[in-house]
Order: structure tokens, then C-alpha cells, then sequence
């Protein structure tokens, strides 16, 4: 017996979903808010500029990601990053260091003291914690490779990729692999190298190794591919409720009309989500509205090549919270991807606030961003004014797999085994990536399919026993 399927959200996790679904058979409506699918990714051109405001590339750790380019018929829009961008840069004393990315670079770098390299040999003698659910990013590097790793490699990272507090992120929730290669293997460096061949076995690239991608007209390119494969699309429904009646679900938008479904997938972010449900559980708004999202400004800026004095041979850089400045860091936009910038220009792309900064937005935002361009001028050694310049606020970015965030985890499962059929999505679950996010994709469409052969394997099997009796 087929089953409606209805997916809430056009990013990339439920037209992921979505297709695969669509492919396997599955009569499948996905309903958006905005006019345009991409959810996050959101690409813009203008002037000779294309501007990244959401996820500026991803990492190819899963294989999925070619497939369902090559499946959306984008994959020769794919393009891989610069190999200069493999450099990163940390602000240091006003100063931009290489991370190093090798042992050898490692031990010849700047960056770290010859106590923090010291400590370092130390690791794979640290033991396992005693409470490694509810222990921090920060308390498990400082454990197992000192403060000063922690100050100048870690706490940027952090910044960079979750605009989040490393004393506040999860190290089990947030990075679960770091934490899995404790609990499996002991520790770190040990892991590492165990873990490349249990990888290699599963045809996954960590992310360190994973080559970044994008694609030539942006990341936007890429949901708008998976919508254009899709048979029903429904933009402009914006989600007033969804009760449950029996073993259906109905869908209500602000406009009146409304859907019914058999099975419903929730790509919604958490704090939009909490709101839409008609008192079927009482508790899963609380845990829905516990999960924080800080705010991020995307500020994009563009130069003449000529009016920047610092090499771009890089990715660009993330500053670390002790050299206190009022940004996080800048990506070299069209140093990583061509077609983001012409030949005579540079385009950058610098986040502010984040989860350690969130109340360098009470300043006049006119001011904050002068002194934002004035910030980052001093250190690429820049003259002059923007040649061009973009903004986007999110005023709810990334969510932060926080402390405690494993309680949250736990309560989504339990919610999805006590409403069959309703199914919660997004990176609120299982990593904020794009990777995480297509990998994810499979792993929800498997769940989904799983529930429909149980329950028409059980209409059936009632209607078998009716018949011999």
C-alpha cells in the first residue's frame, strides 16, 4: 500500500530525503516556507560578485554526495577547492600563522610553544573520562593536549565551524568522532591512525582528508538541482500546525488549506518546529526550545587585488577568543572557488558574533561593521574602502550540541517511537554539515522505509488471517 509522505523544509536534508524516497516509489509532497528551496543555502549574484550566505563548500566524507549530484544531473557543476586553500591561517599576536597539517609542520611551527609540542607527546598516555557525556570540547582537549591547543588550534576550529563556546559544546554530541576515538581506541593519535582503516573499509574520508567542494553558481545550486527532480514541491506553505488524528497527520498552513499524510519528516529548525505542534506531546516543545542558535552575521566584501598586501595563498583565517577581536574569522572566497569574484578582484566572506560573541550585536550595527572592515584591513594589509560589500544576519545561525544535549537526543528517539510515523530531521540531529546533512538524508530515508513495510506488512498479514479462517 503506498504511503503519502510529506516532508517540512527545503534544505538540503529534506530534498535529500525526499528524493531518495521519490526514488524508492514513495508518494512524496515537500512543503517549504520561502519561494526558493535551499533553506540556509542561499546564493547571490550581483556586480560580478557571487555571494555564499549560508554554507560557502563542503567536505566530501560520504559518497552520497557525488551520487546524488550525478542522480540531480549538477555533478558537472562540481567543482573541488584551490589546493592553496589546504592552508589555513590563526591570528597569533596580530600576526596570521599557518596551521601546521603534518607532524614535521607541526614541530617547526610558529604557532605553538615548545611546552605545547612537549605536551602533545603525552597523548596517547592520557586515559579515558569518567563522564564523557556531559564533558566539553574545551575539558577534553585541555585533558588530553593541554591549554595552549586548546587556545590556538581548538577554540578557533570551534568558532569556524559552529560559531560556538568550546566550554559549552558537547565534545560527545557535537564532535562524536573525536569522542569515539577515545571510547574505541584509547585516545587520539591512536585512533587517528586505527580509524583511517575502518574509514577506508566504509568508503568514508574523514574530514580532515575529505576533498571541499562547491559548486560553480554557488551551494544554492545544489538543493535547487534536487527541487527540480522532485514531482511536488510546495513553496509559500509556511506550517501552522500539525495535529495527529489516528495514524495520520494533518498539516495546517496560515493560508487554511492543509495536508493530510501518513508519514511526516520535520527538516524545520528546532525553535520553528516547537511551535507547530497541536499538544500530541508535551514535552518535545521544551526540548525543542532548549536548543540555542546564536546569532551570525555573514559580511561580504570585495577588493581590487591590488588593495590587499597579504599573499592570498589560503583558505583564509579564524581568530582565536584570546587575541580579542570583534569578528571570527574570514574565508578568501574566491581564493578557494572560481567564479566568485573577476580576475582583477578578491572577495571575502567574514562572520561576526557567534555563540562567545553574541553581544557584539548590541553595538549600532552601522559602527560594528566600520569596525569590522577597519579590523580586518589591519590584518590582510589592506587600502581603501570595499569595492563591494553584502550582508546577511541570521539572527538564529547554527544550533549548539551544548552540554546536556545527549538528553535532547534521547527524547527525540523516544518521541519518534511514540508517534509512528513522525519523523525529526535537520542539523539539529546528527551534525550540522552538509555532509552530516546528506548522510543523514539516507539514514532518515531507511527509517521511513522501514516503517511503511512494518506496517503494510501487518494490513496485510491481517487480511491473510481473516481469509484462512
Amino acid at each position: 500500500m503506498s504511503k503519502k509522505v510529506t516532508v517540512i523544509g527545503a534544505g538540503i536534508s529534506g530534498l535529500a530525503t525526499a528524493y531518495w524516497l521519490q526514488k524508492d516509489g514513495f508518494d512524496v509532497t515537500v512543503v517549504e516556507s520561502r519561494s526558493e528551496p535551499g533553506g540556509a543555502m542561499q546564493t547571490s549574484s550581483e556586480d560580478g560578485f557571487l555571494v555564499d550566505f549560508g554554507p560557502n563548500s563542503g567536505l566530501e566524507t560520504t559518497p552520497l554526495i557525488s551520487q546524488l549530484a550525478e542522480e540531480v544531473a549538477i555533478k558537472n557543476e562540481m567543482i573541488y577547492a584551490n589546493e592553496s586553500a589546504n592552508k589555513r591561517y590563526i591570528l597569533k599576536n596580530n600576526s596570521l600563522l599557518p596551521l601546521p597539517t603534518s607532524p614535521p609542520a607541526f614541530f617547526t611551527s610558529k604557532l605553538f610553544s615548545t611546552k605545547a609540542k612537549l605536551r602533545l607527546m603525552k597523548e596517547p598516555f592520557v586515559g579515558k573520562s569518567a563522564d564523557g557525556y556531559y564533558q566539553s570540547i574545551a575539558d577534553f582537549v585541555r585533558r588530553r593536549l593541554g591549554n595552549e591547543f586548546l587556545d590556538y588550534a581548538i577554540d578557533p576550529f570551534v568558532s569556524g565551524v559552529f560559531a560556538g563556546n568550546p566550554e559549552k559544546l558537547s565534545v560527545k554530541s557535537a564532535f562524536p568522532k573525536l569522542y569515539r576515538l577515545e571510547e574505541l581506541y584509547g585516545g587520539l593519535i591512536k585512533g587517528l591512525i586505527k580509524g583511517a582503516k575502518e574509514r577506508k573499509r566504509r568508503s568514508e574520508d574523514s574530514k580532515q582528508s575529505a576533498k571541499m567542494f562547491s559548486f560553480i553558481n554557488g551551494m544554492q545550486s545544489f538543493p535547487e538541482a534536487v527541487a527540480q527532480k522532485l514531482k511536488n514541491v510546495i513553496y509559500n506553505f509556511n506550517v501552522d500546525q500539525i495535529s495527529r488524528t489516528g495514524e495520520k497527520y494533518l498539516i495546517k498552513s496560515t493560508d487554511g488549506s492543509s495536508i493530510e499524510s501518513d508519514v511526516v519528516l520535520s527538516t524545520m529548525p528546532a525553535y520553528n518546529l516547537s511551535g507547530k505542534l497541536d499538544n500530541f506531546d508535551e514535552d518535545l516543545a521544551g526540548h525543542l526550545n532548549d536548543v540555542y542558535y546564536p546569532p551570525v552575521m555573514v559580511l561580504y566584501v570585495g577588493f581590487k587585488k591590488d588593495q590587499i598586501g597579504q599573499p592570498l595563498d589560503g583558505f583564509g583565517y579564524l581568530i582565536p577568543s584570546k587575541e580579542e577581536k570583534i569578528f571570527l574569522g574570514a574565508i578568501w572566497s574566491s581564493t578557494i572557488f572560481p567564479n566568485r569574484a573577476a580576475d582583477d578582484s578578491a572577495s571575502f566572506t567574514i562572520f561576526i558574533g557567534g555563540a562567545r560573541m553574541a553581544n557584539v550585536f548590541d553595538k549600532n550595527e552601522d559602527m560594528l561593521i566600520d569596525d569590522v572592515i577597519s579590523e580586518f584591513k589591519k590584518i590582510m594589509n589592506a587600502t581603501g574602502n570595499p569595492i563591494f560589500q553584502k550582508k546577511q544576519m541570521w539572527n538564529k545561525a547554527i544550533p549548539q550540541y551544548n552540554l546536556g544535549y545527549i538528553e535532547h537526543e534521547n527524547y527525540f528517539d523516544k518521541f519518534e517511537k511514540e508517534n509512528p510515523g513522525f519523523f525529526i530531521g535537520g542539523n539539529f540531529r546528527g551534525g550540522i554539515s552538509v555532509g552530516d546533512c546528506v548522510k543523514n538524508s539516507e539514514l532518515i530515508f531507511n527509517k521511513i522505509k522501514s516503517f511503511a513495510v512494518v506496517h503494510s506488512f501487518s494490513r496485510e498479514g491481517a487480511n491473510t488471517q481473516n481469509k484462512d479462517s
